[in-house]
């Protein structure tokens, strides 16, 4: 009877990707033409699953449980939608393969004793990375979600944030623009035991986009500005860059909600969009197409954020002893208010 190992030979691809295929998983992304050559190979080989292995091993997953710590806050995800699609993507894909999440908790007053139970973990923002062993010791069961800060021997899902920002500020570049602003949101370091112990950290995005502004000559610290994240702030943070004497004619938003917010002060202020400054935010949230006008914005995807962080955890419950690190790309999408 012929296996995986042979299938992959005639189809010139890796043996994960036959078993990925042959087992139908919806995470793995492989062209239609590579998917109906394995199947075509398999049925010429004769190819026979071994539906008692698959048996057990679906057993196994539906005896395990993971446990999922979101920081952020309530508040937070319901004004942006991008962190209920990253946590719902996580539900989905544990139903789908049958994997109960036997414990969610919001925020940071975490007991030691919470996750004791559990074979996994996914914590979803920045947390101090000391204090998680004091509330799930097995660092190779853990999977760390849009955390900021480098680290090593953890699993971890992020965006590709140095790429966002090359595309925007080039798209900005080729308008003809050298002034160029940025309003971005802070960043927390969460510190598990309390709500009120956080710290202040660099944000990736607000990182990235001053370095390249630098480099290229264009940085001026006084379009710069940092506040929480959320429309109201946006609004807020525009209204102050508008009462300048000099303003620049182009600004970067480090999230949609923000950069809407933004353009309600710029209207209010008889600025034109993007006429007298262009605006992009960060994202690409439902309604980003619907404002007035559309706005320009970085996609990016959440719901693939999220699988992948399942599929990472698997793969350590499933025996993998080093540490994988995962960068998701995003894409620029260039709507009325930055053309």
């Amino acid at each position: 009877m012929a296996t995986i190992k042979e299938i992959a030979k005639h189809a010139n691809v890796s043996s994960a990707t036959v078993s990925r295929v042959l087992n139908n998983d919806p995470s793995l992304s492989v062209s239609a033409e590579t998917r109906e050559r394995i199947f075509q190979i398999a049925e010429m080989l004769e190819y026979k699953p071994n539906r008692t292995k698959r048996v057990k091993y679906e057993t196994e997953l539906a005896s395990k449980q993971i446990g999922l710590l979101f920081l952020t806050s309530p508040d937070t995800e319901n004004e942006d939608p991008y962190f209920s699609k990253v946590r719902l993507s996580i539900e989905q894909r544990c139903e789908e393969l049958g994997i109960p999440i036997g414990k969610t908790i919001r925020g940071t007053d975490v007991e030691s004793h919470t996750f004791q139970h559990m074979d996994g973990l996914i914590i979803i923002g920045s947390v101090d990375i000391e204090e998680v062993s004091n509330i799930y010791p097995n660092r190779k069961a853990i999977v760390l979600v849009n955390h900021q800060l480098e680290t090593r021997g953890y699993d971890t899902v992020r965006i590709h944030f140095r790429q966002a920002m090359e595309d925007v500020l080039d798209h900005l570049i080729a308008g003809g623009h050298e002034r160029i602003g940025m309003i971005s949101g802070r960043e927390y370091l969460y510190k598990l035991g309390s709500p009120t112990r956080q710290q202040v950290i660099a944000e990736a995005r607000q990182v990235h986009f001053e370095q390249l502004l630098q480099t290229k000559g264009l940085y001026n610290p006084d379009w710069i500005f940092t506040e929480d994240w959320g429309t109201v702030n946006g609004y807020l943070k525009m209204k102050e860059l508008l009462s300048q004497s000099e303003r620049p004619t182009a600004c970067f938003i480090g999230s949609d909600p923000m950069a809407i917010g933004a353009v309600r002060a710029l209207i209010e202020s008889n600025v034109k969009v993007p006429e007298e400054m262009a605006i992009v935010g960060f994202d690409d949230i439902e309604v980003a197409s619907f404002v007035n006008p559309p706005l320009s914005t970085v996609r990016v995807f959440p719901e693939q954020i999220g699988r992948t962080a399942v599929q990472l955890l698997m793969e350590r419950l499933e025996g993998r002893e080093t540490a994988v690190q995962s960068v998701i790309e995003t894409e620029l999408i260039v709507r009325q208010s930055s053309r």
